[in-house]
């Protein structure tokens, strides 16, 4: 607790120094950079001297404690937007840990700041990673024709649906080990369970019990069986257990999650009825006042509802969050109406946010050209009915494990 509170008052000295020394930078006929804090909110923006008039606001994702929380992340665009003269503004939000209801603010008054000290872009793109994802597609859904387009990257692109996702995790993990992992009454209790119980019982990918066998075809399914899910897996197979646990700070997700909607599913062979399975795993419901439009509407359902192009990239493989989301928000442009506004890619990789320049860089131009010119780029059917060939064109390295190379 006492090193807890030594961090935040570490990150609040810091935000002072940088308030009292907000600066703009550069020559005249430089770039202007420009650095502080804004409405509680560290910022740095970075303006070409050709500024061409395309602005570039950043929203980066989930920070918890430790070094560095709290502070400016910096475009990962910045260089391909230096070299063709578009500006850039990212802010490091007024708090850490999971408030999409903060940040989307604090990205949209950095925006009108950038607009005061600068000058008004002839367009405003958001590009988000990972949680920034969260905040870029709720930012287009409650604030239309703020921004003219987005790109996710690595995106949580469905919103609270990872909440869900996490906790049908989670409740598949209870009810196939036999371990009351929800009923844990604080995080020790929790990760003792796990590790003491659940492993023994379950076992870990390559060395699986019989349950085990049982977890990962379920897992498989809640993923999306996309390419690449079990070499994803090994990596988030436990921190995907204890993510929402209790005593993390995430309250705002736990609060508004929901299984009630999950269909589970699980292969056949394994000794387990699909519907005896739907029908006994536990079921979670958000608590009164949560996962309301009207009242809380960061943490409600997505609708689907957007009016500019979304450009969205991510690893099939990705198990923290998962492409499954992907597969999901398709479902609600679907809906809605708006699908000809999303375009999705498939990067055949495990893991996280582990996109290069390469193809950021060229999703980024593909997206300006769609915004200027009309030109709606290319993208992957994410809801194929054969998932295997997702990703390839957008793949430029396969990786080793992966059978279609």
């Amino acid at each position: 607790m006492r090193s807890r509170f030594a961090g935040r008052i570490a990150l609040v000295i810091a935000l002072l120094a940088l308030a009292a020394s907000a600066r703009p930078a550069g020559s005249a006929d430089g770039p202007l950079v420009r650095e502080g804090v804004h409405e509680n909110a560290p910022f740095r923006y970075e303006v070409p001297a050709r500024w061409n008039g395309g602005l570039v606001m950043f929203a980066h994702g989930y920070q918890g404690e430790g070094p560095g929380a709290g502070s400016v992340q910096t475009e990962p665009l910045d260089a391909h937007l230096a070299e063709h003269g578009y500006a850039w503004a990212a802010t490091g939000y007024r708090s850490i840990g999971y408030r999409p209801e903060w940040f989307i603010d604090d990205v949209r008054a950095l925006r009108e700041r950038f607009v005061r000290e600068v000058g008004r872009p002839r367009w405003t793109i958001i590009h988000g990673q990972s949680m920034g994802g969260h905040v870029t597609i709720a930012s287009l859904e409650l604030h239309p024709g703020l921004y003219q387009g987005a790109l996710i990257e690595c995106g949580i692109i469905d919103g609270i649906a990872l909440a869900d996702f996490l906790y049908a995790y989670t409740a598949a993990a209870e009810y196939i080990g036999g371990v009351p992992l929800l009923d844990a009454p604080d995080r020790q209790t929790f990760h003792r369970r796990v590790n003491e119980q659940w492993v023994p019982a379950v076992g870990t990918p390559g060395a699986y019990t019989e349950r085990g066998r049982r977890f990962e075809s379920v897992v498989k399914h809640l993923l999306g069986d996309p390419p690449l899910w079990r070499e994803g897996l090994e990596r988030r197979y436990l921190p995907n257990l204890v993510y929402l646990a209790p005593g993390e700070s995430r309250e705002g997700l736990r609060r508004a999650v929901s299984t009630q909607h999950v269909r589970y599913r699980i292969d056949p062979g394994l000794g387990v009825d699909e519907t005896e399975l739907n029908s006994r795993v536990r079921r979670i419901s958000p608590e009164p006042g949560f996962r309301s439009r009207a009242n809380d509407p960061a943490y409600a359902e997505l609708t689907g509802r957007i009016t500019v192009p979304v450009l969205a990239l991510h690893e099939t493989g990705d198990s923290r969050v998962p492409f499954v989301l992907q597969q999901q928000y398709r479902r609600r442009t679907l809906a809605a109406g708006t699908a000809d506004l999303l375009v999705q890619r498939a990067v055949r990789w495990p893991g996280h946010c582990t996109f290069d320049s390469e193809i950021r860089d060229g999703a980024f131009d593909d997206l300006v050209a769609w915004i200027e010119k009309g030109v709606k780029p290319a993208g992957d059917d994410v809801l194929a009915s054969d998932p295997t060939a997702l990703g390839r064109r957008w793949t430029p390295r396969p990786h080793p494990a992966d059978r279609a190379r």
